[in-house]
C-alpha cells in the first residue's frame, strides 16, 4: 500500500480546496435563501434575476432545480463542507488511507457529473444563466480536476508508480484544463443563447 503520509506537502492544493469550499458553500447558501424567498412569495422575483437570460428564478422553480425531490442548493450546503475539511487536513498533513481519498474523489466526481448535467439543462432546456449556479460550476470543475490528479499522484487508488509520477506533473495543467472547460461552456452558451452580447447588455447596456 502507498505511504500516503510520505506524500509531498501540497499547500496550494489544500488552500484551493478551502477557497473552493467556502465560495461554493456561499453560492449554495445564497441560492437556498432565494428558494425560501420564492416559496414564501411565488410571484416575486429573485434578487439574482437581472434579465430573461441572467436569472435564478427559472432554475429554482424548474424540476431540474429539485432533481432529487428537494432544492438542489441543499446538496451544496452539505457537500461543500467536505472540501473545506479536506483542505484544512491537507495543510495540517493529516494522514488518510487510500479508501478515504477514494470516497472524497467519488464525491467530487459525482458533483462534476451533476454540474455537467445542470449546465446542459440550463443552456439547452431552461435557456437561462443563473449567477449563483455559474459560481458553483466554476468551483466544481477545477476541484474535480485537482482532486483527480491528487489521488493519482499520491497513489490513493491502485496505479503504477509510473502513473503516479506522470500524475504529479499534471497538477500544473489543471488551470489550463479549467480555462478550456470554461471556454466550452461559454461557447455553448453563445451558440445557443447568444449569451455574450446579452450578458453585456444586461450589466453594461
Amino acid at each position: 500500500m502507498p505511504d500516503h503520509a510520505s506524500a509531498p506537502r501540497t499547500p496550494a492544493f489544500g488552500i484551493w480546496l478551502i477557497v473552493a469550499g467556502v465560495v461554493g458553500w456561499t453560492a449554495a447558501f445564497e441560492l437556498t435563501l432565494e428558494r425560501l424567498h420564492l416559496l414564501a412569495n411565488p410571484a416575486a422575483a429573485a434578487s439574482c434575476d437581472f434579465s430573461v437570460l441572467v436569472q435564478c428564478k427559472a432554475n429554482l422553480d424548474s424540476w431540474q432545480g429539485s432533481a432529487f425531490g428537494f432544492p438542489n442548493p441543499i446538496l451544496g450546503l452539505a457537500g461543500w463542507v467536505a472540501p473545506v475539511i479536506m483542505g484544512v487536513a491537507v495543510l495540517a498533513r493529516v494522514r488518510f488511507p487510500g479508501w478515504f481519498w477514494g470516497v472524497f474523489w467519488f464525491g467530487t466526481a459525482s458533483a462534476f457529473g451533476l454540474v455537467t448535467w445542470f449546465i446542459s439543462q440550463s443552456i439547452f432546456q431552461l435557456h437561462t444563466l443563473c449567477p449563483w449556479c455559474m459560481l458553483t460550476w466554476s468551483m466544481t470543475i477545477p476541484t474535480f480536476y485537482a482532486v483527480t490528479v491528487h489521488v493519482l499522484r499520491i497513489g490513493a487508488i491502485p496505479v503504477t508508480e509510473r502513473t503516479q509520477v506522470r500524475a504529479g506533473r499534471l497538477m500544473v495543467w489543471v488551470p489550463l484544463a479549467t480555462i478550456l472547460s470554461y471556454a466550452v461552456v461559454i461557447l455553448l452558451a453563445q451558440l445557443r443563447l447568444d449569451a455574450i452580447p446579452n450578458v453585456f447588455a444586461t450589466f453594461f447596456g
